[in-house]
């Protein structure tokens, strides 16, 4: 019996990471190419495309597009293990889930299912990309959950069902409800507000939301009922990090005051300026006047943080033009956005474990990598990103002078190389194992 050669490490946090998904891979080639591309995703390079990736970390070019295009491994096999390592990590405890879609321009007639339509990334209409996207929030701290992509009417192929953004978005949260999670609330812009489908099915299925709606939205009354508004109400908008402005909320009721509640939230009640201004639908119970505002406000911070990972991991640098090879490209692109994710204190310990407990698990996951002058306990998404690419330099350096050292051998560098290696390997990153 043939023996299955171990896969070539690179660095130790990542293999342990990768390790997680060798499942998926049949062939050992195969998870090498895996962990390369997630390796070459987190490294500090401009452009993620797979010629620049393969550079930096010393993998060809071609293998990584078969990798992608053709090899046998499944991507739904792929998210099944991701998903199952967010839920342990998430230990039970509820999230709150943003959906929205992203889009990106593409040119040319080949990539399929781009269309005219409508780019978040770039505000206009113009030949594009686009995928509705679930996301939650735990704590301040952002991780991926599921993606769909978008196939407009006049891009059908035989066998596709056309689905709208709503339907798209109701099927991934149905989804995350199957596989375990505990959704707290559900955050939405108006093109899902708007959609009494998408409304009904959240309440169907027992979900609080808070979602956008349109200015002109309308409600059905009973004939002698009557529309009347409370007060503007000051409460302070708290943001992500610490800071607070003031804010003014009024609720509006149509007739009498049902399960379903509606809000408008602006930053001036005299002249509600359209680009500050905010109508809102929700079925939170209870006095929530003071905390509405503040829960759909996370969205706007949750929603640039998710644009800001993707492109620093490449979200649409993909130079793929059939749609399975996309949808491989941009699971792998979440795999890594959940590494650096799984970096947050607050997926170092258990809901049961005590407060101090995630501080002393930092300081001894960083040991003496933290003594660099670029390390930072900053918190946030892009400061845990950027820790990690302090870990990756090493490596990454050894790869682009590794064609050098062959061609002109340096004993002492190389030695020096591969200690300062083996010292990065020392460090352990903070998810569940």
């Amino acid at each position: 019996m043939t023996r299955v050669r171990p896969a070539t490490p690179t660095v130790a946090c990542i293999d342990d990471y990768c390790a997680h998904y060798r499942s998926v891979f049949h062939n050992v080639r195969h998870f090498e190419q895996f962990t390369q591309l997630i390796l070459g995703m987190l490294a500090e390079t401009r452009r993620k495309s797979l010629p620049r990736l393969a550079k930096t970390v010393q993998g060809e070019h071609q293998a990584l597009h078969h990798f992608l295009a053709n090899a046998e491994w499944s991507m739904e096999e792929l998210r099944a293990v991701r998903l199952r390592l967010t839920r342990e990590a998430l230990a039970g405890r509820p999230v709150m889930v943003c959906i929205d879609e992203t889009g990106d321009p593409k040119q040319g007639q080949t990539t399929e299912y781009v269309a005219s339509q409508y780019l978040g990334s770039v505000h206009h209409v113009e030949p594009g990309i686009v995928s509705v996207n679930a996301y939650g929030v735990l704590e301040n701290v952002t991780f991926p959950l599921a993606f769909a992509l978008y196939k407009p009417k006049t891009c059908l192929k035989p066998g596709d069902v056309f689905q709208t953004k709503p339907q798209l978005a109701l099927d991934l949260i149905q989804q995350l409800l199957a596989f375990g999670f505990h959704v707290d609330i559900v955050l939405a812009d108006t093109v899902y507000g708007e959609h009494h489908g998408f409304v009904s099915t959240l309440d169907q299925l027992g979900l609080h939301f808070v979602v956008a709606i349109r200015s002109t939205h309308g409600v059905w009354m009973e004939a002698r009922e009557r529309i009347r508004t409370t007060p503007w109400r000051a409460f302070e908008r708290v943001f992500s990090d610490g800071s607070s402005q003031q804010r003014y909320v009024q609720e509006t009721i149509f007739g009498r005051r049902r399960a379903l509640r509606y809000f408008q939230i602006t930053t001036d009640p005299v002249n509600q300026p359209p680009e500050s201004t905010w109508q809102l639908m929700t079925n939170l119970p209870g006095k929530i006047e003071q905390s509405v505002g503040n829960t759909f406000g996370l969205r706007t911070w949750i929603e640039y943080g998710f644009k800001h990972a993707k492109d620093e991991l490449g979200w649409a640098d993909f130079r793929l033009t059939d749609a399975a090879s996309i949808e491989r490209w941009w699971e792998l692109v979440l795999c890594a956005y959940l590494f650096v994710s799984l970096q947050a204190p607050i997926f170092a310990t258990s809901p049961a474990d005590s407060a101090s407990a995630p501080a002393v698990q930092v300081i001894s996951a960083a040991g003496a990598a933290g003594q660099h002058p670029a390390w930072t306990e900053d918190a946030s998404w892009k400061h845990r990103l950027d820790n990690l690419r302090l870990l990756l330099q090493p490596f990454i350096c050894a790869c682009l002078l590794l064609p050098w050292l062959r061609l002109y051998p340096l004993p002492h560098l190389t030695a020096g190389l591969a200690d300062l290696c083996a010292f990065i390997n020392t460090y352990r990153p903070l998810y569940p194992t």
